[in-house]
């Protein structure tokens, strides 16, 4: 389960996992890389729903930051942009 909920315009709280074992993650995304990457076709939300599935096919849940701007996806795994674009 990915469950993202909007903080403000910017920030994003996204829990993953079931029941006891869950994460929580503070995600930044700001309008410019949210256009950059999908042109307005999805929502701010539905993309980092879709980058946390990227990085849970890549590292365990508990390998990923608990706080971060979503281009930092990018530093970690320089396929990041190419595989994510919509």
């Amino acid at each position: 389960m990915i469950e993202v909920t909007r903080k403000s315009d910017d920030a994003f709280e996204v829990v993953v996992g079931e029941g006891d074992d869950t994460t929580r993650h503070i995600v930044t995304l700001d309008d410019d890389y949210h256009r950059k990457l999908t042109n307005g076709s999805v929502t701010k939300p539905e993309l980092i729903r879709r980058s946390f599935e990227f990085l849970l096919e890549r590292e365990p849940k508990e390998s990923i930051l608990s706080k971060f701007n979503l281009r930092l996806i990018n530093r970690y795994f320089a396929s990041y942009e190419t595989e994510i674009g919509l």
